[in-house]
Protein backbone atom coordinates (compact mmCIF):
# COMPACT_ATOMS: atom_id res chain seq x y z
CA UNK A 1 0.00 0.00 0.00
CA UNK A 2 1.39 3.40 -0.95
CA UNK A 3 1.13 6.35 1.36
CA UNK A 4 0.33 9.88 0.35
CA UNK A 5 0.58 13.19 2.16
CA UNK A 6 -2.17 15.78 2.29
CA UNK A 7 -2.08 19.22 3.88
CA UNK A 8 -5.14 21.28 4.69
CA UNK A 9 -6.14 24.32 6.70
CA UNK A 10 -9.36 25.25 8.42
CA UNK A 11 -10.94 27.33 11.12
CA UNK A 12 -13.00 27.26 14.21
CA UNK A 13 -15.27 30.16 13.33
CA UNK A 14 -17.04 31.95 16.16
CA UNK A 15 -19.19 35.00 16.58
CA UNK A 16 -20.15 36.99 19.63
CA UNK A 17 -23.87 37.44 20.27
CA UNK A 18 -25.72 39.19 23.08
CA UNK A 19 -26.18 35.75 24.64
CA UNK A 20 -22.56 34.67 24.26
CA UNK A 21 -20.06 33.11 21.88
CA UNK A 22 -21.24 30.67 19.21
CA UNK A 23 -19.18 28.31 17.06
CA UNK A 24 -19.96 27.30 13.48
CA UNK A 25 -20.19 23.59 12.64
CA UNK A 26 -20.84 22.13 9.21
CA UNK A 27 -22.50 18.82 8.43
CA UNK A 28 -20.57 16.88 5.79
CA UNK A 29 -22.27 14.51 3.31
CA UNK A 30 -20.90 11.48 5.20
CA UNK A 31 -22.92 12.65 8.21
CA UNK A 32 -20.22 14.03 10.49
CA UNK A 33 -20.15 17.54 11.98
CA UNK A 34 -16.88 19.41 11.77
CA UNK A 35 -15.23 22.75 11.04
CA UNK A 36 -14.65 24.22 7.57
CA UNK A 37 -11.35 23.14 6.04
CA UNK A 38 -9.74 22.33 2.73
CA UNK A 39 -6.54 21.48 0.90
CA UNK A 40 -3.72 23.98 0.74
CA UNK A 41 -3.18 24.99 -2.87
CA UNK A 42 0.19 25.65 -4.43
CA UNK A 43 1.57 29.04 -3.40
CA UNK A 44 -0.74 29.40 -0.40
CA UNK A 45 0.20 29.58 3.25
CA UNK A 46 -2.22 27.89 5.70
CA UNK A 47 -3.88 31.16 6.78
CA UNK A 48 -4.68 32.05 3.16
CA UNK A 49 -6.16 28.59 2.64
CA UNK A 50 -8.29 28.97 5.75
CA UNK A 51 -9.74 32.30 4.59
CA UNK A 52 -10.41 30.93 1.08
CA UNK A 53 -11.97 27.69 2.31
CA UNK A 54 -14.19 29.47 4.84
CA UNK A 55 -15.41 31.79 2.08
CA UNK A 56 -16.00 28.92 -0.37
CA UNK A 57 -17.73 26.61 2.11
CA UNK A 58 -19.75 29.11 4.15
CA UNK A 59 -19.96 32.37 2.22
CA UNK A 60 -18.41 34.21 5.19
CA UNK A 61 -15.99 36.81 3.87
CA UNK A 62 -14.90 38.77 6.94
CA UNK A 63 -13.10 36.33 9.20
CA UNK A 64 -10.46 37.67 11.55
CA UNK A 65 -7.97 35.15 12.96
CA UNK A 66 -7.27 35.29 16.69
CA UNK A 67 -3.61 36.09 17.04
CA UNK A 68 -1.53 33.26 18.48
CA UNK A 69 -4.04 30.44 17.97
CA UNK A 70 -2.72 27.85 15.53
CA UNK A 71 -3.21 24.13 16.13
CA UNK A 72 -2.07 21.27 13.91
CA UNK A 73 -3.80 17.91 13.94
CA UNK A 74 -2.76 14.76 12.09
CA UNK A 75 -4.61 11.64 11.14
CA UNK A 76 -4.70 8.85 8.57
CA UNK A 77 -7.51 7.79 6.30
CA UNK A 78 -7.90 5.50 3.30
CA UNK A 79 -8.85 6.59 -0.20
CA UNK A 80 -8.84 4.27 -3.21
CA UNK A 81 -6.87 1.66 -1.29
CA UNK A 82 -4.15 4.12 -0.31
CA UNK A 83 -3.28 5.27 3.17
CA UNK A 84 -3.34 9.08 3.34
CA UNK A 85 -1.50 10.99 6.05
CA UNK A 86 -3.37 14.25 6.57
CA UNK A 87 -2.09 17.28 8.45
CA UNK A 88 -4.56 20.10 9.10
CA UNK A 89 -3.64 23.51 10.49
CA UNK A 90 -6.55 25.11 12.33
CA UNK A 91 -7.01 28.73 13.23
CA UNK A 92 -9.54 30.36 15.53
CA UNK A 93 -11.30 33.16 13.69
CA UNK A 94 -14.11 35.57 14.42
CA UNK A 95 -16.90 36.43 12.02
CA UNK A 96 -19.20 39.41 12.55
CA UNK A 97 -21.59 37.80 10.07
CA UNK A 98 -23.87 34.89 10.85
CA UNK A 99 -25.59 34.38 7.49
CA UNK A 100 -24.06 31.20 6.08
CA UNK A 101 -24.39 30.17 2.44
CA UNK A 102 -23.34 26.52 2.23
CA UNK A 103 -21.38 25.12 -0.69
CA UNK A 104 -22.31 21.84 -2.35
CA UNK A 105 -19.80 20.18 0.01
CA UNK A 106 -22.09 20.41 3.06
CA UNK A 107 -25.65 19.55 4.03
CA UNK A 108 -26.35 21.74 7.07
CA UNK A 109 -24.75 24.23 9.41
CA UNK A 110 -25.31 25.33 12.98
CA UNK A 111 -24.12 28.20 15.18
CA UNK A 112 -23.78 26.61 18.62
CA UNK A 113 -22.70 27.45 22.11
CA UNK A 114 -19.53 25.74 23.30
CA UNK A 115 -21.50 23.07 25.20
CA UNK A 116 -23.82 22.41 22.22
CA UNK A 117 -20.87 22.21 19.82
CA UNK A 118 -19.05 19.75 22.10
CA UNK A 119 -22.06 17.44 21.97
CA UNK A 120 -22.48 17.66 18.20
CA UNK A 121 -18.92 17.61 16.86
CA UNK A 122 -18.05 14.13 15.60
CA UNK A 123 -14.31 13.55 15.89
CA UNK A 124 -12.12 13.53 19.00
CA UNK A 125 -9.57 15.80 17.26
CA UNK A 126 -12.34 18.34 16.75
CA UNK A 127 -13.38 18.06 20.39
CA UNK A 128 -9.77 18.80 21.41
CA UNK A 129 -9.67 21.80 19.07
CA UNK A 130 -12.90 23.16 20.50
CA UNK A 131 -11.57 22.78 24.05
CA UNK A 132 -8.33 24.54 23.04
CA UNK A 133 -10.34 27.40 21.53
CA UNK A 134 -12.42 27.82 24.66
CA UNK A 135 -9.26 27.69 26.79
CA UNK A 136 -7.78 30.46 24.64
CA UNK A 137 -10.68 32.72 25.65
CA UNK A 138 -10.18 31.90 29.33
CA UNK A 139 -6.40 32.33 29.16
CA UNK A 140 -5.66 34.87 26.43
CA UNK A 141 -2.22 34.75 24.90
CA UNK A 142 -0.18 37.72 26.03
CA UNK A 143 0.91 39.98 23.21
CA UNK A 144 3.67 41.68 25.20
Amino acid sequence: MTRSEERSAGALIFNQTPTGRRYLLLKYPAGHWDFPKGNIEEGEVPEQTMVREVREETGLVNVVPVRGFRKVIEYFYKRDGRKIHKEVTFFLAESKEDRVVLSFEHREYAWLTYDEALKLVTYSNSTKLLRAAEDAFKNPISTG
